[in-house]
């Protein structure tokens, strides 16, 4: 086993490695950005590492600087966690090359091989995984979307050839989309996964959204640990998931792991990752509590080369600890457990704890402190996360700041449970999508298991969100001003990129400003339009821009990253044009004009980031 382990992530998924490897008798080292350095992840491991500014590019995923943190701190393997550096089979292989260092994840090979989904789904087809009809080779023009509209029909999903999770799809539901979705698709593919190609499939209207949790040594052992039904998403972004499925049969779940294992198998693949499959519910009648039998069509999806967010479910179900195999089977060890030997046992549902406004189109929180954090306990209660009262909340990345885990005999029990936790689940300061979770724990649909991936996004009504966060919602506490009498300084030195911490309590002291105060404890860019590295503000928001009379600025509604600007100073724009593409929430969104007129100031550029309330344009 390993003496050290660095885990080049942060938050909850960082923690939960770190608790893997302390229970192994292993040391841990945290990297963390600006923006983190009050980060629980790095409270909770032995040493923590600065590899750089808040921007994720700039920190986060830069390969140099995680690999010399390594070596600074002796770590003799890099755990990634997800995202971020996760299935980056670059900096994989980088670990691999490297004399003294292990890399906890499948080989980089493996993970290019299926990470590309075009490969995958030629690694799937020869073995014998049924695959949604599409293409094998990337698409090189809008003319072949339309040609695979013709001989299949629509809609169409364009995805890019990197992507997952929704991110780098776009749907297009006629020959008259074909051009401007297919761009978008390359675009965002370029944008995120430094790859353009794209590739097509037939569009599963209603699906299942089910996969498969696997687990392989480098002894040749495969095995898979059972099904998750992720089937509550919205826009393609998973909130619920759960184990096992409640709308399949006994059969189909194990025909469905069984054609995980080969596509396993085929790829050479081993440690943990997951197969992602759609089914078709076409042949079901869900209302009178019929399940998918084996003559249900499911079709190879994707696979996810990494631990996966909801592999909490797979561990309540199955007893087996799936970031210590990671580990075990990175140093070498072979699995000690024969399929047969795993064995579901029970119900899990995992919910997604994001800093998002529900009833606002579930927008990203732009700040708070958590003045309040208990956490539920109790019998098949579990809490992953990183966070402590009086923290802030970070912005700069993702916004699950947590999940809640219920396990029990059953799935009515399970749901029972979960009412129970969320109602002992006290969040204050920070904005959470905690009531939509309870609103999903009383909905007619859930509670049946008889919903589809599109469930939210098309037969939801958003006014019952809205109830649900007046009944049980929070505000967060951004805007709110400290009592400043007693003063915590707390100063951070950093010798060689490691961490040292000091703390000073002073009774009627003012407060000292810094960065963090100032900014609601994060490293954030100044806001578009004012500010800079060279203002005399050290670099928070300047002045706002002058907007001409009758004029108007064009503002973000959310926080995000500048993928285009679409207009430039002097164009004239009507009503509804696109003056820019903001990423947020792993999704493309347009920002429009509301009003006509010209252009008179660009503010931002690409690949910046934006703020809730920054200006983009001004108009005259």
């Amino acid at each position: 086993m390993f003496d050290k382990v660095l885990v080049a992530n942060r938050g909850e998924i960082a923690v939960r490695v770190m608790r893997a490897c302390e229970e192994l008798g292993v040391d841990t080292v945290a990297v963390y950005s600006e923006a983190d350095k009050h980060g629980g992840h790095v409270r909770y491991a032995d040493e923590a590492y600065n590899v750089g500014p808040a921007r994720a590019a700039d920190s986060y995923l830069d390969h140099a600087a995680v690999i010399e943190a390594a070596e600074k701190a002796g770590a003799d393997a890099i755990h990634p966690g997800y995202g971020f550096l996760a299935e980056n089979a670059e900096f994989a292989g980088k670990v691999e090359a490297h004399d003294d260092i292990t890399w906890v994840g499948p080989a980089a090979d493996a993970m290019e091989q299926l990470g590309e989904k075009t490969k995958a789904r030629k690694t799937m087809r020869e073995a014998d995984v049924p695959i949604v009809p599409g293409t094998t080779d990337p698409a090189e023009s809008a003319e072949e979307v339309t040609e695979f509209g013709e001989e299949h029909g629509y809609p169409i999903a364009i995805k890019a050839e990197g992507g997952g999770g929704g991110r780098g799809m776009k749907i297009v539901d006629g020959p008259e989309e074909a051009e401007s979705q297919f761009e978008s698709a390359k675009r965002e593919g370029e944008a995120y996964f430094d790859n353009a190609n794209v590739y097509l499939e037939r569009y599963l209207e209603n699906p299942r959204h089910i996969e498969v949790q696997i687990l392989a040594d480098e002894h040749g052992n495969v095995r898979h640990l059972g099904e998750r039904d992720c089937s509550l998403q919205r826009r393609h972004q998973k909130v619920i998931e759960e184990g096992p499925s409640p709308a399949l049969t006994d059969e189909l779940r194990e025909e469905i792991g069984a054609a995980a294992r080969r596509g396993a198998d085929a790829a050479g693949y081993y440690n943990a990752g997951t197969f992602e499959f759609l089914v078709e519910e076409e042949d079901r009648d869900a209302d009178a509590g019929e399940l998918l039998g084996p003559d249900a069509n499911f079709y190879f999806l994707e696979v996810n080369t990494r631990i996966q967010v909801e592999h909490t479910v797979t561990e309540e179900l199955t007893g087996i600890d799936i970031v210590k195999w990671q580990l075990r089977v990175a140093a070498g060890e072979e699995l000690t457990f024969e399929q047969d030997d795993v064995d579901l046992s029970g119900h899990a549902i995992e919910f997604r704890i994001n800093a998002e406004h529900a009833d606002e189109e579930f927008q990203p929180a732009s700040g708070g402190t958590l003045t309040t954090y208990d956490t539920p306990d109790g019998i098949g209660v579990r809490v992953d996360d990183a966070l402590s009262a009086g923290d802030e909340l970070v912005t700069d990345y993702d916004s699950m700041i947590a999940k809640l885990i219920v396990h029990a005999g059953d799935r009515e029990e399970c749901i029972a449970r979960s009412q129970r936790a969320f109602a002992e689940y006290d969040i204050e300061g920070v904005v959470t999508i905690g009531p939509f979770h309870r609103l999903m724990l009383e909905d007619d649909t859930f509670v049946a298991g008889t919903h589809t991936t599109k469930y939210l996004d098309e037969d939801l009504d958003p006014a019952r969100i809205d109830g649900a966060v007046e009944t049980w919602g929070t505000e967060d506490t951004s805007d709110e001003s400290e009592d400043a009498e007693t003063t915590e300084r707390q100063f951070t030195v950093e010798v060689n990129g490691k961490r040292f911490e000091v703390n000073l309590e002073e009774e009627g002291a003012p407060a000292i400003p810094t960065p963090e105060t100032s900014s609601g404890g994060q490293d954030r860019p100044p806001q578009a339009g004012g500010g800079g590295e060279d203002s005399d503000d050290g670099g928070s928001a300047g002045d706002a821009p002058e907007i001409p009379e009758g004029g108007e600025s064009v503002a973000v509604d959310m926080q995000g990253t500048v993928l285009s600007v679409e207009v430039e100073e002097g164009d004239e724009v009507a009503p509804g044009d696109t003056v820019a593409v903001l990423e947020a929430m792993k999704m493309e969104n347009d920002i429009d004009a509301e009003r006509g007129g010209t252009v008179s100031q660009v503010l931002v550029e690409e690949g910046e980031s934006v703020d809730m309330g920054d200006v983009l344009v001004v108009l005259e």
